[in-house]
């Protein structure tokens, strides 16, 4: 690999090492080195998602995760090094990206990118903020643009409308003039923080009849687009929320348990007349991996939103890459709303 800086041949990580609780260790490991087709990037900020949980639990995942395991899937810092065959971004440049192509994710002090997914950071943009761009803003913006295709005049439900994507989404469907926007929290506590988000309108998951009140506040007719990412009984109430014509994409199951649909449902999808309803699934990867026009296109105009603060970025707690677990902790448990971010050298 060519560099213009020192680069030391070991590295601080936060690891885990068994799949399934959130324990982590703070280990002394060696610094990866990028294969073609990839950079190292000196990570100065790794965005914590929930895919960073399922993966850690040993949830269903588009791919296998070996033990150690150091998750950070999204990261933010500045190029150190080339693989074979990579000319850009150039060493120097700050850039956010996908981490993990070699098993190493973001929580530590440097990992390994495809280049193809390495994005240079705009004039004036935070490392912190870069971080939690790439997977919970894209995630949004590719799920309402390019995914179940939200039009103006329509009504979509979003979940977990505190947190990451649901913050972004929200922004995002008023700017496509939605003309309905309901929130699903987690609590009713939440409520007031996804109205002053800019939802129209909130319901409580807490509550058993919360698919009927999303159907109360449509007049009963349902919503035309719904997102997903719950799992378990959740797909199948979300799915009777949906209008005639209407489109629901899962994004993810952070109950841990896959979405399930009674034999009913699924007789009435295939069969009954009036809903052609559409069920999609959504993978953030994919589309950086195999549409990476696409998905760099959104996430250029997500990052030009968010610097002429068209869009409000969610609130950013920093913790230190030895508070790794609390991290986990805080998200799992749904203690925290907006987004967390690691910095491996604090």
């Amino acid at each position: 690999m060519t560099t213009k800086t020192s680069i030391p041949s070991r590295m601080k990580a936060a690891r885990v090492h068994e799949r399934g609780a959130a324990v982590f260790r703070l280990d002394d490991v060696e610094t990866p080195a990028p294969g073609p087709g990839q950079l190292l990037v000196r990570v100065e900020a790794a965005g914590v998602n929930f895919s960073d949980v399922k993966r850690r639990r040993g949830d269903v995942y588009p791919f296998d995760t070996t033990f150690p395991f150091t998750p950070g899937g999204e990261v933010a810092g500045t190029v150190v090094a080339h693989g074979a065959g990579v000319a850009g971004p150039t060493i120097g440049t700050r850039v956010l990206a996908l981490a993990g192509a070699d098993g190493v994710g973001g929580y530590a002090q440097y990992a390994v990118s495809y280049a193809q997914t390495a994005i240079p950071l705009p004039e004036g943009m935070s490392v912190d903020l870069a971080s939690v761009l790439m997977v919970a803003g894209t995630t949004a913006k590719l799920l309402l643009t390019r995914t179940t295709h939200l039009a103006a005049g329509e009504s979509v439900l979003i979940p977990a409308a505190t947190g990451g994507v649901g913050s972004y989404a929200i922004q995002i469907a008023r700017q496509l003039g939605a003309r309905l926007v309901i929130a699903a929290v987690g609590d009713e506590s939440k409520r007031a923080l996804a109205i002053a988000r800019g939802a129209h309108a909130a319901v409580s998951y807490s509550a058993p009849d919360w698919p009927t009140q999303v159907l109360a506040l449509t007049e009963n007719k349902g919503v035309d687009v719904a997102l997903e990412a719950s799992g378990g009984s959740v797909l199948e109430q979300t799915l009777a929320c949906l209008s005639s014509f209407g489109r629901l994409a899962v994004f993810g199951a952070a109950s841990g348990q896959a979405g399930t649909l009674s034999a009913a449902t699924l007789e009435r999808l295939l069969y009954a007349p009036a809903p052609n309803q559409s069920l999609t699934s959504f993978n953030l990867g994919g589309w950086f991996l195999q549409r990476p026009e696409a998905a760099g296109r959104a996430l250029a105009e997500l990052m030009n939103d968010v610097l002429a603060e068209r869009v409000r970025p969610p609130a950013i707690r920093a913790l230190p890459l030895a508070s790794a677990q609390e991290a986990h902790e805080l998200l799992e448990q749904r203690k925290s709303d907006g987004k967390l971010v690691i910095k491996p050298w604090a």
